[in-house]
This record gives structure tokens, sequence and C-alpha cells, in this order.
């Protein structure tokens, strides 16, 4: 069921280019000549995937949103770079609207980066649709089944299909969960990844060699294997930001909204009053309209446009913890649909390790939320129960909680149902709220979004929308073998101890973690670590080289070790101890970068000391947990 969508012309809106003391806002066209002829989208497709383009600097994009005034405002301000407002942002823009982007601390920040890595349709959706005749939880999987191919095909670096099995401990659930999922297949259609299939005992444990094959007196009947995608979430988050500043939007992260700005009747909010947190400075954006994609804070946003906005978020926490590779084969996950509690138990191969985790239970809002010892435990004791080998609670190489922004819709009559899809809604003029939905279904909630904001702010877009068929920054041109060429072609300068520089072999290791996180843009890193010695790795036992701190900081907006070890790479979420022997020398090259005095460094290791104690390997497992000391 693919959507057909005329496209039509579309126009880029530059940054805003500073002159000594003036800041000159100009919007000029992509035009078919200025690339030798073809369609706008193809012209738009060059643009983002040119080789030589560099998103403009953080200075610049500052300088663009300050530059909205109230004569010549932007068409669109996005509050929030998670992936939802990310992907509004590339949505407006590429329709040829004049976009911004604020985000209070980092691209996928909150909830983006913490998530279950999966791009799913909705198993058990699906079997809610059936059992209960549910044709609104039916078109759900539907969707979300049709976006998640749709992900996959847009930024292919990032994302691959994983086969996840299924284990049957009586012949019953052999036929029940083999229906089950050959439905999910058909139900997938031309959006299929792969058919499930039934494996035997015997070929099940050749595949999965730690499954148990008797759990509590059952017998191990046989498993089903069925396909969904899995990504890397904040790296695709981030690649969503960058992909919308080589197409024209100002993103600036660090940068948070501290108040809206209302018109002279009061009737609409017109813009925003913005503060840098890296600089203190504040300045005013003034924007038709405002979308609110604050994930669990956009109630923040709304009682900033009317105090007593009824909430719309009921946030619910799901658990992850991060084992060694050998719980889990490669390229394998195992998923336990329902636990003695009735929740779902996964454990899936990731960048090299094993993440474990549960569905959803109810939490608070914080902004670092941190999952309590019981919780880990609870993941631990249920894996325990399929697994055949020691499962321990000092193999929790890190711990963390994420919160999901389930949704309530205040403009609906009955509110006693939370929904599992999306909610867009415009409460107060001039400020569309959206929030809920997953992350497979980021790219239409953030369609659906800026339709909402074309209609609210009654702005002329250039195009339909285009995401649907627009490849992400590295992705356009990437094959699985890439890799090969860094392998081939580039040298892992090092520095020693001693300072003496020696060259390094560019192994497949090394080589294919930088052509799956930077795409086709991997050849920039392996420069880097080639012609400024600085091809040592960060960690033992991890691909992560110095050359990429160097390169985000220069092309990702990378501003705080924090964003290094957590988001352009994802050592703090695979390896806690990893991450902070790391963090001296991730230090010192963004002072490099960034020009930080001594002081400042001191400041960054600090922060990201206590923001790693957040995650709750087994190594700080008592720092700062609420019920146990």
């Amino acid at each position: 069921m693919t959507r057909i969508r005329k496209l039509g012309t579309v126009t880029l809106t530059a940054i805003a280019a500073a002159y000594g003391s003036a800041v000159i806002l100009h919007d000029p066209l992509v035009s078919v000549n200025d690339y030798g002829g073809g369609s706008r989208l193809e012209a738009l497709r060059k643009k983002v995937h040119d080789p030589s383009a560099v998103v403009p600097t953080r200075k610049a994009q500052q300088s663009a949103l300050a530059a909205a005034g109230k004569s010549n405002p932007l068409d669109v301000l996005v509050i929030g770079g998670g992936a939802t407002g990310s992907g509004a942002a590339l949505d407006a823009v590429t329709r040829g609207l004049r976009v911004g982007l604020v985000e209070r601390e980092d691209f996928a920040a909150g909830t983006s980066s913490r998530s279950t890595k999966l791009l799913h349709g909705g198993v058990r959706y699906l079997e809610k649709a059936v059992f209960n005749l549910d044709y609104g939880q039916f078109k759900l999987v539907l969707h979300a089944l049709e976006e998640r191919k749709q992900v996959i095909d847009n930024a292919p670096h990032l994302c691959h299909a994983l086969p996840c099995m299924t284990p049957c401990f009586s012949w019953f659930e052999v036929v029940y969960y083999w229906m089950g999922l050959k439905m999910y297949d058909l139900v997938a259609g031309r959006q299929l990844l792969h058919l499930s299939r039934y494996y035997s005992t015997k070929e099940s444990a050749d595949l999965f060699p730690t499954l148990a094959k008797k759990v509590k007196d059952r017998c191990l009947r046989g498993t089903v294997v069925y396909y969904d995608g899995q990504m890397n979430d904040a790296r695709l988050n981030v690649g969503l930001a960058c992909t919308a500043a080589l197409a024209g939007a100002a993103v600036l992260n660090h940068a948070e909204v501290v108040s809206l700005l209302k018109d002279d009747d009061g009737e609409r909010i017109i813009g925003a009053r913005i503060r840098d947190s890296l600089t203190g400075n504040e300045f005013d954006t003034y924007a038709k309209v405002i979308v609110n994609a604050g994930g669990p804070f956009c109630d923040s946003i709304r009682k900033m446009a009317n105090k007593n906005a009824q909430q719309m978020i009921s946030p619910s926490s799901g658990v992850h913890i991060i084992l060694p590779d050998y719980y889990s084969p490669e390229g394998m996950g195992l998923i336990v649909p329902k636990t003695k509690d009735g929740r779902v138990i996964f454990m899936l191969p990731w960048l090299g390790r094993t993440v474990a985790g549960t569905t959803d239970s109810s939490t608070s809002i914080t902004y670092l939320p941190e999952p309590h010892e019981d919780e880990i435990q609870f993941i631990l004791d249920a894996i325990s129960d399929y697994l055949n080998v020691k499962v321990r609670r000092a193999d929790v190489l890190s711990a963390w909680s994420g919160i999901r922004p389930l949704a309530v819709d205040p403009t609906a009559k009955n509110t006693e149902n939370i929904s599992r899809d999306h909610v867009v809604c415009e409460d107060y003029p001039g400020l569309v709220t959206i929030t809920g939905g997953k992350w497979t279904t980021y790219r239409s909630m953030a369609e659906d979004a800026v339709n909402a904001a074309i209609k609210s702010g009654n702005l002329a877009p250039t195009s339909r929308c285009v995401t649907n068929n627009l490849r992400l920054v590295g992705g356009e041109g990437w094959e699985p073998s890439s890799f090969t060429v860094l392998a081939q072609q580039y040298t892992r300068m090092k520095s020693t101890y001693s300072g003496k520089v020696v060259p390094g072999v560019m192994d497949s290791a090394a080589a294919k973690h930088l052509s799956h996180a930077y795409g086709t843009l991997a050849e920039r890193v392996a420069a880097i670590a080639q012609n400024e010695n600085l091809g040592k790795r960060l960690a033992h036992g991890y691909p992560y080289l110095e050359a990429e701190v160097a390169y985000c900081a220069r092309n990702e907006y990378c501003e705080s070790a924090v964003d290094f070890i957590a988001r352009r790479t994802r050592l703090a979420f695979l390896e806690t101890d990893a991450a902070r022997k790391a963090l001296p020398r991730v230090i010192e090259i963004l002072a490099n970068e960034h020009k930080w005095d001594d002081a400042k460094q001191k400041e960054e290791l600090e922060k990201a000391t206590e923001f790693l104690k957040t995650f709750k390997s087994s190594k700080n497992a008592k720092f700062h947990d609420g019920k146990h000391s």
C-alpha cells in the first residue's frame, strides 16, 4: 500500500550570510540549470549529496534564526530536535519553506537516542487487531510496515533487516506464532523485508547457541523467525538534522525556548525567545507557525502559550541494558512475547554487543531518566529463563531508561484511551503540536505536522512532501561493500605516547564502522585519521577513532563531550566504563576544535562524568538510585 505523490518544484532556503554586523537572509531557488538538467527533486538530491557539501556553521545558523524578524519571519520554526522535530524540519524545507529548528540540548538527546533500536510494524498491535476486530489497530500496523521499509531505504547505512527468533514451548505455540507472523508478512505485502519461517529445535540451537532447550519443565518445540528493521537511532537522528541543514534549514542545538511570542492582540503565537545555552545570549525568532515537537516535554511548550492547557502526555519508560556479544549470536535477535507479568522481553545484537529490555511501564517526566536496580534485575531474570548461560549483573556494560510520550488528544471528546498512534493538534493559534507515535513512523508524523502547519499559517510551499523519496546524507550511493575502499586506500596514522607518529592498518572493524556510521562521507573521516594523525582508537575493544571527534565537531554540530560519547558515537550506551576512559582524549580534541580553555575542559569532564552516572553499568550501579543504596 504505497503512497504515490506528485512531486512538484522544490525551493531551498539558504541560510543567512553574515557581512560585518549586517545579516542578510536570501532565498535562492534551486534551479534545474544549476545541475545540468533533471527534475527539481533530483536537484535537491544533488545538493544534499554533493561530495563537497558541508553544513553551515553553528554561528551562521544562529544568525539566520536571529535575523528572522517580524517583517521577514520564517515560515516554520520547529521546537525539538528529536526524530519527529528533525524530520519536520527536513520535510518543510524540502517543500520550499523557510525553516528553523531549535533544540534545548542536542539532536536525539531525549527519547530518540534511548529507543529499542527496532524499526517495527507492531506485531502485538496486529494480534489486538485480529482478536478485538479493531480496524484502527490494523491500520496502525499497515502504516508502520510501510514506513519501516522507507526508513531503511532512506538511510541504508544506518538501518538493516534483523531476524528475530520467537521460542515456542508447545505445538500450539508453534502454530499460533507461525500463523500470526505469516499474517504479519502478508500485511507487509510489497514492503516485506524477508519471509518468516519455522525452525526445528536443532536448527534453532544452531542459529542461537545460547538459547535454552528447556524452560521450567517445558521443552523447546522449535522457533519462528520473522524480520523487522534495526537502526542506530541517534546517528539516524543526527543525519536527519544535518540533511535538513544542507537543504537550507537553520538548525541549532543547545538552544532553549524560554518563552513564546504573541501578536499584539495576544491571540496568535508568532515566534519564540531563544537562549543559546553555549553563550548565554538570547534572541527572538519570528515565524508564521511554530511546530512543537518536544516529545515528553511538549506540554511545557504548550503551557507557555496557555498556562491552563490540558496535559496530553502520559509518559511511559522502557529500560534497556547492554550485555557482552556472547549473549546473542551476531545477526539474530530473541523476542519473548509474554513474560511472567505479561511484558515483552527482547535480546538483540546491536553494534557488536547485546541489547536487552522490556516494553513500557509508567514513569514521571525527567530530563535524564535512570533505570532502577529492580528493573535491571527483572530483565536479567527474564532473559535467564530462556538462556543456557549464566546471566550476571556484573556483565551489564551499560543500562538506560527512555521516556516514550504516549499521547492523549486534548481536542478529543473521549480521552480515556491513550493513543499508540501520533496526535497532531493546534489548541492555540500558531502553535501546532505533534507527539505520540514511534521512531518507525517519524517521517509520516513529520509530514502530518507540516501539513497542519501549512494549513495553520496559510503557507505556500512549492512542492508536496518529498521525504519518502529522499535519502539522508551519506545514504546516496552507499553499498554494504563500501567499507572495502576505506580498508584498501586509507591508513590510520597514530601518535604514540612518546609523540612518535606511526602508521596503522585501516582494519575491517574500523572500516565497517566508519562506513555504517557515516555512509558515503566515511572517506572524509578516514582522510582526517590519515592526514591529521588521528587514527588511534578511543577505547579498547571499540572501532571508534580519534578522527571522528574532529569530524563531528566540524560537520555534525558536536558541541560537547556528551554529544560525542552518547550520540555521534554510541560509546556511553555500549559501555559506560569505556566511555569514561575515553573522555580525556575526546575533550582534548574537542578543545582544539572549539578553542576551549582549561576551565571549559574541566567543566566538560565534570558534566560528562555526571551524565555517565545515570547509565547503570555494573561498575556504577549504586549511583543516584532512589530505591537502592
